[in-house]
Order: structure tokens, then sequence, then C-alpha cells
């Protein structure tokens, strides 16, 4: 089985090609490289460098590599640069998917896996922890364009049969992040500590998040593949982390003494509050997340002081 992996030279996409890679599948990564750095490529992958919002470019691929799967991660995951350039986000996130939807229509792609959001999609939740059935009320664009195409989907499958499965990740962290375009804050305060910048928290310190370590957001790529059709399952941990706990757990990995944070005003476009429930995943997906996050942070500290 081949499975196409758009983003796959990213930092999700290249851990996701991996996963497939020791699955026995033939993995094909498609990336411009925008984003994306040619040493996340596993060696065992094809590369096709094209950009998704070409669809000459695509369907070149498409027609070539003829995939039986396709994994979708390729996107703009900026939450600032969607809320001071929607249509861009949604040029890249909305249109680009449509037409990958299209190719895959077209050539008779037999399951796809999109990379969602659940860390922007459900705005602030009146109950947490969110599940999938909470009501979807993102405050930025960038929520909304990844919503979107989780409608786009359904009507494919239903027009087109089209299988597919949506994962809505909480927020990934871990080695090969990159602090530049990503926004992972793990990232950040890990290059900036190494470099013996103080880091910035936007807010109090108290912004809690979901985060989830890219090795078990991986695995459920991989059983994705095996398991639901047409369904929505979010991905993470079900665990708040405030801003501050994260700032102390880098500190902490890096053996740097103890000291304090600078802070800022909070940003646009960001949701105070969001955690998710992951029982669907558990149940329907046989997923559940293996690495807290202490010992997430752990590994990925050590990434970062290797790459110095």
């Amino acid at each position: 089985m081949k499975v196409l992996v758009t983003g796959g030279a990213g930092f999700i996409g290249s851990h996701v090609a991996d996963a497939y890679l020791a699955e026995g599948l033939d993995v094909v990564v498609v990336d411009d490289l925008s984003r994306g750095a040619p040493e996340n490529i596993p060696a065992k992958a094809r590369f096709r460098q094209a950009d998704m919002r070409d669809p000459s470019a695509m369907q070149t691929v498409f027609a070539e590599e003829k995939p039986d799967l396709v994994n979708h991660h390729a996107a703009q995951i900026d939450v600032r640069k969607s809320v001071s350039d929607p249509a861009s986000d949604a040029a890249t996130n909305i249109l680009a998917s449509l037409q990958l939807l299209d190719l895959a229509v077209k050539h008779g792609v037999e399951r796809l896996v999109y990379a969602s959001t659940g860390g922007a999609i459900y705005g602030e939740p009146a109950v947490l922890p969110a599940d999938e059935d909470t009501p979807v009320r993102p405050l930025a664009p960038y929520g909304v364009s990844k919503h979107t195409v989780e409608h786009y989907l359904f009507v494919y499958r239903a027009l087109h049969g089209l299988n597919y499965v949506v994962l809505r990740y909480g927020n990934v962290y871990g080695p090969r992040q990159s602090s530049k375009g990503e926004a992972g804050v793990v990232a950040i305060f890990c290059e900036q500590m190494l470099a013996g910048v103080t880091p910035t928290i936007y807010g109090d310190g108290k912004k809690t998040r979901d985060y989830v370590e890219v090795s078990d957001v991986a695995r459920a790529s991989v059983q994705a593949l095996k398991f639901g059709g047409g369904e929505i399952f979010n991905i993470a941990t079900g665990v708040p982390t405030t801003d501050y706990e994260v700032f102390d757990a880098v500190r902490t990995a890096l053996g740097i003494p103890p000291f304090e944070p600078r802070y800022a005003p909070r940003r646009p476009g960001e949701v105070e509050h969001i955690y998710l429930n992951a029982d669907k995943a558990r149940r329907q997906l046989d997923w559940q997340p293996k690495l807290g996050f202490g010992e997430g942070v752990k590994r990925t500290a050590a990434w970062f002081k290797d790459q110095r």
C-alpha cells in the first residue's frame, strides 16, 4: 500500500511518515519546503517537492505516484497569521485542500486522514474537557479554515464515496518542532532558554492547553488507517497545562536554575482555556497517549540540546 503524506517534511508530518514506514507502507512525502526541512524527510520515503496550492504540480504527483492512501498535514498553522491575513489562510487551508480532495476522488484514493485542530476549533467551551460533540466556535480564522475542510470531507464521502478520518489534535510538541512559524511554545521556550533569552508569556501564565507528544500523534495516524470511517477524533491527553507550567518544565528539563519569565498582553484570537476528551479515540481507534508531559518535555529538551 502506498501512502502520500502532504507536509511530510514538517514537524508532525515527518513523524507520521516515519510511523507509516515502520508499518511497512510505501511512503511518498509531498512538501514545498517553505517550513519543512529536508533533513526531516525519512531516508526510505520518496520525496516530491510541490506546492499544495499548485493544481498542475499536485496532479502530476497523483498521476505518477498513484497513492492508495493520503495523509493530509500540509497547512497554514499560525493562528496569528490567520488573524492578520485570513484570505491567505483560507487559500492554503481550504482551497488547496479542496483541490486535494478532488485529486483523491479522481485517482481512486481509498482513505484520507485529515489533520485538524482541537486546540483552536472549539473556541472557549462552556464545559471542559471538550469532546467531539462540543459546539465548534473558533476564535481565529485558522480554526474556521480547518473546520471548513471537515464539512467538505463529509460531503465528498456522501457524493463520491471518499472514506476519511479526521484527527483533531491538541497542542502537539516534540523533537523536530521549530519555533519559526509553528508557534510551538515548548520549542520556543527551549530555543530561547538555550540561547540565554528570557521567554515571554502572553497573558498571566494561567492560560491552559492540552499538550500531546508527537510520537503519540503519529500512532494515531497509523490507527486511523485501520479503524474509523467518516469519523472525527480528538487526539489529546485530557490534561490542562498552564503556560507557566510549560515554562517551568522546560527550564527544569534543560537543567537551568530557577528564574522568572517576562509577561506581555494576551494576543487576539488565542483561546484562554482548552483541553480535550479523547475517550472516543480510546474506544474506536484503540489509541491513547503513552507519554506524560514531563517525560515528553525531557525528550524534546534533549533533542534541542543535540541540535546545538
